[in-house]
């Protein structure tokens, strides 16, 4: 997770924070349309079990393209553990028939306390989990992998830094061509991080520390590893976090991160932050300049919770990035694509139509040339939380108007996570594209627990 990790009920999570919500769209935007798919009701991912249980929130999905599997990740899969209770892992479920069922969730192999689940996988079909872990003198993540399918995963590899005392977050994962392996994660030296002080409803977030964007590159499938290789410039106190990684057809290796102004070298306290791309042609070893995403007017402040910052590609090779920016009292979700692997960047497109200071937590995934599908959950206009969709293409602009994905609102006052899940089924017929859409939510009272939901959103462009 971007933000520090603490117990809720039975489940590793974030403490909350209340948001505003109950707030109508701008005038000139489109209103939401409700559906579901083919009037089918969002699945219910997190099934309760003797193994499975607990507050579950923070989903990240993957699609097979040959098998048509999905795959879905998750914190606070909890389950009794000797003397120490109920223990929150990494809960996992996958979906053979199109995301209508879903295996029962189960704790991954390694992952008791984990948080900040990861998902991708390799040009075989490996499946490929990370996520982070403490061990009391260091922090680091793990990789959990599976050959057959998310059946079993019996190999797990650690990242294990050379440092003790460090500090250590929020992951992500991406397999090469070759099945080389990357993965980028929030690293400090030292464990000096200050959070602002956590409120009901969301997570804590940073105020000050030695804060780095880095990564690590495996070539015999995580039995080992590069050393830790800084992305961002100013390292160890860059005050950079939250980078999501992707590896395109030739190799080329692609970072989106959120850096934050240091407005003290001694104290590391940060001011407002920026959504920065960088690129690397080799494996990782030397990043680009960083190229600032939209104007500095439009930024993030150190109140914000949520795992900010999402990176996507098409199939002709186009990039599309989103991140929610907190300016001026309002909270806007933001949408910009570069024809040019990322060395010119669009205008910037206005995702959210509301106008108003509210969680957005916002999604891309790149679809067929110049298409790119939009995801976001927010508690705004609705006095609730629902995510939402929409479907961009580069040629034509939006090609949908604001899709309300689920019917049922979540209780605002229940942490949902700081991410949602968005997977494109490969292919698509006459009947258009469909499109896997997971978030947590908690149904009912504050005492109720945060489910992993999903649902298939189908006839899409």
């Amino acid at each position: 997770m971007r933000r520090r990790a603490v117990v809720l009920g039975t489940a590793l999570s974030r403490t909350m924070v209340i948001l505003a919500a109950g707030l109508l769209l701008g005038s000139s935007a489109p209103a939401p349309a409700s559906v579901s798919s083919s009037g089918v009701p969002a699945v219910l991912v997190s099934q309760v079990t003797a193994t499975c249980s607990g507050q579950n929130a923070e989903v990240q999905t993957a699609i097979d393209p040959a098998a048509q599997v999905l795959y879905e990740a998750w914190i606070g899969c909890s389950r009794k553990v000797g003397r120490s209770g109920e223990v929150p892992f990494i809960g996992f479920a996958r979906s053979t028939d199109g995301g209508k069922t879903f295996s029962r969730g189960t704790g991954l192999p390694g992952s008791a306390f984990g948080w900040d689940p990861a998902i991708a996988l390799g040009p075989t079909g490996k499946v490929y989990v990370a996520f982070m872990v403490s061990t009391g003198v260091r922090t680091y993540p793990v990789i959990d992998i599976s050959a057959n399918h998310g059946r079993t995963f019996p190999m797990a590899r650690s990242l294990i830094p050379p440092r003790q005392g460090n500090w250590g977050d929020r992951d992500f994962i991406a397999v090469g061509p070759h099945g080389e392996i990357y993965l980028t994660w929030d690293y400090g030296p030292v464990n000096d991080i200050f959070f602002n002080p956590p409120v009901q409803g969301g997570s804590a977030s940073f105020a000050a520390g030695d804060v780095n964007a880095v990564v690590q590159r495996s070539t015999d499938d995580g039995k080992t590893w590069s050393k830790i290789i800084p992305i961002s410039p100013g390292f160890p106190t860059s005050g950079a976090d939250s980078a999501p990684v992707l590896v395109e057809p030739d190799g080329r290796i692609d970072v989106l991160y959120q850096g934050y102004q240091v407005l003290n070298r001694k104290t590391l306290k940060f001011g407002v932050a920026h959504s920065y791309f960088t690129t690397s042609t080799d494996h990782g070893l030397k990043w680009s300049k960083p190229i600032r995403i939209g104007p500095a007017r439009l930024s993030m402040n150190t109140t914000g919770w949520w795992i900010d910052g999402s990176l996507g590609i098409d199939t002709a090779g186009n990039l599309y990035t989103t991140w929610d920016t907190q300016s001026g009292g309002h909270d806007i979700g933001w949408l910009a694509y570069s024809t040019t692997k990322g060395r010119a960047w669009s205008r910037l497109i206005r995702v959210t139509p509301d106008t108003d200071n509210a969680l957005h937590l916002v999604q891309v995934t790149g679809g067929a040339r110049r298409t790119a599908y939009v995801g976001w959950l927010t508690n705004a206009p609705a006095r609730g939380y629902a995510p939402y969709l929409r479907v961009f293409s580069i040629s034509k602009g939006w090609l949908t108007p604001v899709i309300r994905v689920a019917a049922t609102l979540g209780n605002r006052y229940v942490w949902p996570g700081d991410t949602i899940g968005l997977s494109l089924f490969p292919g698509g017929t006459g009947r258009g594209h469909a499109i896997a859409v997971s978030w947590g939510s908690a149904h009912g009272s504050r005492k109720a627990p945060s489910e992993i939901w999903a649902l298939v959103v189908t006839h899409l462009p």
